[in-house]
């Protein structure tokens, strides 16, 4: 589902949808969804009904005056039709590409996992949740299942947009596949788990597309401000109607406002430029997480990572790279470390795990020691099993064993051997450093230092999250003393060892209580409890049916690190809607104080003061303000739909800059921009 990063403004398909859809958003149906441009829309249906009666000799002020401020306001409606469009524009080119990819396929029916022989072809959309199917290499998954008897690699670059194929197999978290999808090898049996136009492809297309998009709490409530200032900003051009009126009379001179003009001035105090964004704002935000191959089941799940200040992370994946690498050799007994390396990498030569393969790699850069031929030295390996929990190699008359220190300790006893004492001291320092200990002997060598090896930068990024305000929470299953170890080395401010399903859910519910907002990622069945309480919860699409289902997200490339970008998506889409609020806000501000004194400037000639920017006339000043509040809106789409850049420093900082930029920069570009708009309309005569 990854999608060109470019602009959607940049593309030229995408604009011109999004012109012909804000001619369709004309509707009056489609208007009355966002209050405070209804507001914009009724004035501009006012304003035409008033240029039309005009012709006919009734006039409320200048004909061409009264034209240019309806078509205005039209523009004013369009535009942020188009800033809404062009938000749906990319979700909309992302859902045709989905819809691609689901289409009704034959799917084999069987019985049972026991009857693979009986099989029943019929068409993928009749198939219904509990249904078995089986499919081979080359067939296309018919809908969304648990995988439960056979292994397979499977193409699931219709939905993740990832070329390279992973496997799928019954039992563990890696059993979920998705229709829509292509086995490439072997046959899998699955057991579909949802009923059809229900499917995990449905709710993408559903949810890239906008078509469930519900406002979140926090937009409703800005959204409510809007339409509170809305009227406030009516009652006001009401009273200066009055007072107007008033004014002329006792001055005994026509009165100097009109409803024409009194429109105009309310669409230019209303705050119709965050209005306008709004809803863009919010789709581009749902949007921007697509992009990162994030499915979010609701607005509300991308708001709540913005507020989110607790990540519960998993040790594994996420914090290290996930398997244990030697990183240092130890000898004890007076045997050199070159003599232990020699020993360990023998015995390391046919063992394909990536612990086996560092130490091999270990022994070549402290030591130079280079792989030997095999068949020369008549080597016989001894691979690893679960009963004996040691590898090895035997040659010449010699045997070398490595292995956890309990099985050594045995295995050298039983031989007759004395286990040596310093060997014992120096895997419990390995112990205590939260490394894992790998005795060699061949009559005990020394020690491999296996250890966790923490990602490149994740510290930093925690340092970054620490200046969010955001706790961290690493996860393991290890003992105290090796969690509490990586910990410190990572700089995670806390952890969670030995953790168990009750442990996790446990933990989210006291961070609740204490008024925090949880995040967390999971894949499998025994994370769908901690998943479904966590306020944010991050599933992986290689997990299972039942992680899926407890999370509000889903990871299309299951990288537990992910859950870091989404917070930042979150906070981002909270900032960039803050951001516009306060522009918007300092604009009314502003083009109050920049219209009013030269609007009863003829009333209250000492008004002329309070004119700094020396506007050329009632009229002008108007028609200035009304073009400035239409432009701003197309001049912000960009900024909406790529978001304000987000900095990893403290709220207060935050604000600080908010405040300069946005509030300050709100106050100051319309000064400027409509004292430009009425030299350059008074200079091409269009008003008077």
């Amino acid at each position: 589902m990854k999608t060109e990063t470019k602009s959607a403004l940049m593309d030229k398909q995408m604009v011109i949808r999004a012109i012909k859809d804000s001619f369709y958003k004309l509707a009056p149906k489609t208007q009355a969804k966002n209050p405070v441009m209804l507001l914009v829309y009724i004035s501009a249906i006012l304003t035409t009904a008033l240029f039309v009666i005009s012709l006919f000799g009734i006039k409320d002020a200048n004909s061409g005056f009264t034209l240019g401020i309806a078509v205005i306001l039209w523009f004013t409606v369009l535009f942020a039709n188009f800033a809404e469009a062009i938000a749906e524009g990319r979700g909309k080119a992302q859902a045709d590409s989905l819809r691609a990819a689901k289409k009704d396929v034959e799917a084999y029916k069987i019985p049972s996992i026991d009857q693979k022989d009986i099989v029943e072809i019929v068409s993928s959309a009749t198939l219904t949740k509990g249904d078995i199917v089986l499919v081979k290499a080359g067939q296309q998954i018919p809908g969304d299942g648990e995988v439960i008897d056979g292994v397979a690699s499977v193409d699931e670059s219709a939905i993740t947009g990832e070329s390279a194929p992973v496997i799928r197999e019954s039992g563990g978290d890696r059993s979920a596949v998705t229709g829509g999808t292509t086995v490439l090898s072997d046959w899998i049996v699955v057991q579909i788990s949802s009923e059809p136009g229900e499917s995990f492809l449905d709710k993408m297309i559903s949810m890239v597309e906008g078509a469930n998009r519900k406002k979140t709490p926090n937009e409703m409530a800005l959204q409510i401000f809007l339409v509170a200032l809305s009227i406030i900003f009516v009652l006001v051009t009401m009273a200066l109607y009055a007072y107007s009126a008033f004014g002329a009379k006792q001055a005994r001179m026509d009165n100097p406002s009109s409803v024409t003009v009194l429109v105009a001035l309310l669409v230019c105090l209303a705050p119709t430029t965050i209005g306008a964004l709004l809803s863009a704002i919010g789709i581009a935000g749902m949007s921007r997480l697509n992009q990162a191959n994030v499915l979010a089941m609701s607005g509300r799940a991308i708001e709540a990572a913005g507020d989110v200040d607790t990540l519960l992370l998993d040790k594994t994946g996420t914090i290290t790279l996930g398997n244990r690498q030697a990183s240092a050799f130890i000898p004890v007994d007076g045997v050199t470390s070159e003599e232990l390396a020699d020993a360990a990498q023998l015995a390391s030569l046919a063992d394909e795990t990536p612990e086996g393969r560092s130490i091999v790699v270990l022994a070549k850069e402290q030591f130079n020691l280079r792989g030997r031929s095999i068949n020369q030295m008549h080597m016989e390996f001894v691979p690893f099993s679960a009963k004996t929990r040691m590898s090895g190699v035997n040659y010449q008359g010699n045997e070398i064993r490595k292995g956890a220190a309990d099985t050594i300790k045995k295995y050298v006893t039983e031989n007759g051997h004395i286990y040596s004492d310093e060997c014992e001291k120096v895997v419990t320092e390995i112990a205590n450093l939260g490394g894992t200990p790998l005795v060699v002997t061949k009559n005990v060598l020394g020690v491999i230092h296996l250890k966790d090896i923490i990602k490149q930068g994740v510290k930093e990024k925690f340092a970054d999250l620490r200046k969010m305000g955001i706790k961290t929470v690493m996860i393991t299953g290890d003992n105290p003393l090796t969690a509490a170890a990586i910990a410190a080395e990572a700089g995670v401010d806390d952890f969670l060892a030995e953790a168990t399903p009750e442990g996790k859910l446990e933990m989210i519910r006291e961070l609740q209580a204490k008024g925090h907002l949880v995040a967390m990622t999971g894949d499998g069945t025994n994370d769908a409890p901690a998943l479904a309480q966590a306020d944010v919860a991050v599933a992986m699409n290689t997990g299972t049916q039942a992680a899926k289902e407890a999370g509000n997200m889903v990871d299309l490339d299951s990288s537990p690190t992910k859950l870091i970008d989404i917070v930042r998506i979150g906070k981002q889409l909270l900032m960039t809607r803050g951001s516009l609020t306060t522009f918007s806000i300092a604009n009314d501000v502003a083009k109050y104080f920049a219209i009013i004194p030269v609007l009863f400037i003829t009333l209250y000639p000492g008004l002329d003061a309070l004119n700094i920017m020396g506007l050329h006339s009632k009229d002008s000043a108007i028609f200035s303000a009304i073009i400035y509040n239409a432009l701003i809106i197309i001049a912000l789409i960009p900024l909406a739909l790529k978001g304000v850049k987000y900095r990893e420093v403290s709220a207060g900082k935050l604000l600080s800059r908010n405040l300069l930029v946005y509030g300050l920069g709100g106050i100051i570009a319309p000064f400027i921009c409509i004292k430009i708009i009425d030299v350059i309309i008074v200079a091409l005569h269009i008003v008077s």
